[in-house]
């Protein structure tokens, strides 16, 4: 794992949220781990040189996260984050090998690179100023063959130094990287699900004649707060999508 670099730090947002990214960062390098108590508030507000109130909102604001947690009488530790599988994914994938769907597809990044944010990202993120962002552009695989290809885009400076990783130590699922490289714990997403037409990259990829059919997914993935940290615009194979609901009796 890439060592993380210290974001940087965002004049526009108060102190006490660019105390929060601070502390974040130390998370995520390692320099606390989870299980371990962290400095107090009267401490960590000396070294900081701020008020001992700023240092406990910065603080509130991670444990409201998930990244700390307190305990009575014994202080504040570094909270082991209970990832739920249903968010890594956007799917179960369903074979003779994999009946319960547990297994994760493979990933392959295809290119990263800092954009123009488009229209409909600065809407999803509720940030109409947002004119830069980072892309990500990832095919997702099952045995080889091509399943989804992805369009991610993330804040900035949210993400700032992701187009450095390798992409080797970034492994099939972003939401631990956000997490254990930026200190972004995503808890919560909204997929919609519809059906449209294949882009000239998306066909490309997927291994489809120009305009074909495919299955459409757009992600709004949040963090605890509710903050919009990820818009991803997703195309699959519509072959290998099916739609099932269960309804009880009281919906009959």
């Amino acid at each position: 794992m890439c060592a993380l670099r210290m974001p940087q730090a965002d004049g526009r947002l108060p102190l006490y949220a660019r105390l929060r990214d601070q502390l974040a960062s130390r998370i995520a390098n390692g320099e606390w781990s989870p299980g371990d108590t962290i400095p107090s508030e009267n401490r960590l507000a000396e070294e900081y040189g701020v008020a001992l109130a700023t240092m406990r909102m910065a603080l509130k604001q991670l444990v409201d996260e998930g990244l700390l947690e307190r305990r009575r009488g014994t202080g504040t530790f570094v909270k082991q984050p209970a990832f739920r599988a249903d968010l890594f994914r956007f799917f179960h994938v369903h074979d003779a090998d994999d009946p319960d769907g547990s297994m994760i597809p493979e990933s392959r990044i295809l290119s990263r690179e800092e954009v123009e944010t488009p229209a409909e990202v600065r809407l999803a993120f509720g940030e109409p100023e947002a004119t830069r962002c980072i892309k990500l552009e990832r095919v997702r695989q099952w045995s080889g063959e091509p399943m989804l290809f992805e369009e991610v885009y993330l804040r900035l400076p949210d993400f700032e130094g992701l187009l450095a990783l390798d992409p080797k130590d970034m492994g099939p699922l972003l939401y631990p990287v956000f997490l254990q490289e930026f200190g972004i714990l995503i808890t919560s997403a909204t997929d919609e699900l519809s059906f449209g037409t294949a882009t000239q990259a998306s066909a490309r990829h997927l291994e489809l004649p120009a305009n074909s059919p495919v299955a459409v997914i757009e992600r709004i993935a949040r963090n605890p707060m509710g903050r919009v940290i990820e818009y991803r615009l997703v195309h699959g194979r519509p072959e290998r999508f099916r739609y099932r609901v269960t309804l009880g009796e009281q919906n009959a």
